[in-house]
């Protein structure tokens, strides 16, 4: 699991070419950009969406895509989007689109930031889910119009990234259909 400073991750330019490595939490207290994904799970007219677990260093309670991390150094992305689907969810062998990807900076604190060259994976799922507690509180399944408006309604219930990617993979999505 991602849960030591010993795990580097891939700094990048605004290019999202590799520029060097860091540890995860001297990435987000510099702040330094560093690469991420950002998995989005739906079925037929519905997000999974996730509450962040409380415990998180930030953004805990706050409601995000299913799964998001980063790829580990020498670790391609789509490798870290299977392996993080399984431990984050319990969701092996899914089948990730890649849909576009975005830089963003948010600051939390004086020395905490997220500073991510993020890209966004789709993921057509409906089977068995098995929650890893350490990075979600709860998960559940959400019909697109009632995320839309929530989305406009309640902007500061959800992620800062969540609120830049979901409505371009909510058009995505629809587009599908």
């Amino acid at each position: 699991m991602e849960k030591t400073e010993s795990e580097k991750i891939i700094l990048v330019d605004v290019f999202d070419n590799q520029v060097g490595a860091a540890g995860k939490i001297e990435a987000h207290q510099s702040p330094k950009l560093h690469r991420a994904f950002s998995v989005f799970v739906y079925h037929e007219d519905k997000m999974l969406i996730q509450r962040r677990s409380t415990r998180k260093y930030h953004s805990g309670g706050l409601l995000a895509n299913a799964c998001c991390s980063h790829p580990r150094v020498g670790e391609r992305t789509e490798e870290a989007v299977l392996r993080r689907m399984e431990e984050e969810l319990g969701a092996a062998g899914v089948n990730a689109k890649e849909l576009f990807s975005f830089v963003y900076m948010h600051k939390f604190q004086d020395t905490l930031y997220e500073y991510e060259y993020d890209h966004v994976f789709v993921v057509d799922y409906d089977g068995a889910l098995t929650i890893d507690e350490e990075e979600i509180d709860v998960v559940k399944w959400v019909e697109f119009e009632e995320l839309a408006r929530c989305l406009r309604e309640q902007p500061t219930t959800f992620a800062s990234w969540f609120l830049i990617a979901a409505p371009r993979v909510l058009d995505a999505i629809l587009a599908l259909h």
